[in-house]
């Protein structure tokens, strides 16, 4: 893993690892920032064995996937498209509901251990930057089956004492499971905080883990 958390990192770590509470709140987006809006978003859930995740995706790609119920995303929506709708009203036709239904098809072949990895287009416009740099540096520092440190991915990102910030990015990750952020734990190693609740993380890290 390249690089480790700082004194400072480690301190910081080992308070998230005894305060969960203060990390990853479920789905505590942001409105992201100025972008050229999409046309149309898409929404639907989809049922699995760690919950009912909300998803949205444009036509291109998949913006959200996560465990907010629809009726609390959508505000974070208004600024990035001109118009959210539910898939009854979009369409089976539509190319959103299809990426839709291929995120679904790949999740459910992730959470029965037939894919380690996502292939479905990405959106990260709902993220700030920082935030991007976090839940995309979690898969590169803690690839399928390992797990790193809120320390260790703030140093891995360039940001050693910055554990706390990234604790919160992940917190606000608009894409869990495709982005996974559940790699990542207290300095001790200890379970922390996770949007779906520990129970989906735990599945998820038994899942990767081959238990």
């Amino acid at each position: 893993m390249p690089g480790g958390p700082t004194r400072a990192g480690r301190a910081e770590g080992r308070e998230q690892a005894e305060r969960p509470g203060e990390l990853e709140q479920p789905e505590r987006l942001e409105r992201p920032g100025k972008t050229e809006p999409l046309d149309t978003v898409v929404t639907g859930t989809h049922r699995t064995p760690i919950g009912e995740l909300t998803l949205a995706a444009s036509e291109q790609a998949l913006l959200y996937c996560g465990f907010a119920p629809v009726d609390r995303l959508l505000p974070w929506l208004e600024p990035v498209a001109r118009r959210s709708t539910g898939e009854p009203e979009a369409g089976a036709g539509s190319a959103a509901a299809a990426l839709l239904d291929r995120a679904r098809a790949e999740i459910d072949d992730y959470l029965g251990g037939r894919r380690n990895r996502f292939e479905v287009p990405l959106d990260l416009r709902l993220a700030t930057p920082f935030r991007r740099d976090v839940v995309l540096g979690v898969e590169r520092l803690a690839p399928y089956g390992a797990t790193t440190t809120y320390g260790a991915l703030a140093a891995g990102i360039g940001k050693p004492a910055a554990a706390r910030a990234v604790g919160a990015a992940l917190g606000a990750n608009p894409l869990c499971v495709v982005l996974p952020c559940h790699r990542v734990l207290g300095a001790s190693g200890k379970l922390t905080g996770y949007a779906g609740g520990a129970r989906a993380k735990q599945i998820l890290l038994d899942l990767e883990a081959g238990r």
